[in-house]
């Protein structure tokens, strides 16, 4: 019986965390569709080089943040961000928060 209300529970609990990560946040299944582009500079694992910083481990938050910053600026990145929606940086964001950094 006890069993039975712990799985209940966990399921419970499980499905609260992905509604509230899908609904507040960034798809990250979407964003490692969005990411192609990502990988031609910064590598397929996110790591990046010695030219382009490491994507993978980034807090989302602070990655959404520097995408943002990128709009109408003077960076190469400017580009690449500018035909992003807000959704579309939330999903990257999600993506890149998911790998594993250096």
């Amino acid at each position: 019986m006890f069993t039975k209300k712990l799985i209940i529970a966990m399921m419970f609990i499980l499905m609260l965390a992905a509604g509230s990560v899908q609904a507040g946040h960034g798809d990250a299944t979407r964003g490692a569709e969005l990411a192609a582009d990502c990988a031609d500079c910064h590598g397929d694992d996110g790591l990046g080089d010695e030219d382009y910083p490491a994507l993978a481990g980034l807090d989302a938050a602070a990655h959404i943040e520097m995408l943002n910053n990128f709009k109408g600026s003077d960076s190469e990145m400017a580009d690449y961000v500018e035909d992003l929606s807000e959704q579309d940086i939330h999903d990257i964001a999600a993506y890149y928060a998911t790998l594993s950094g250096k």
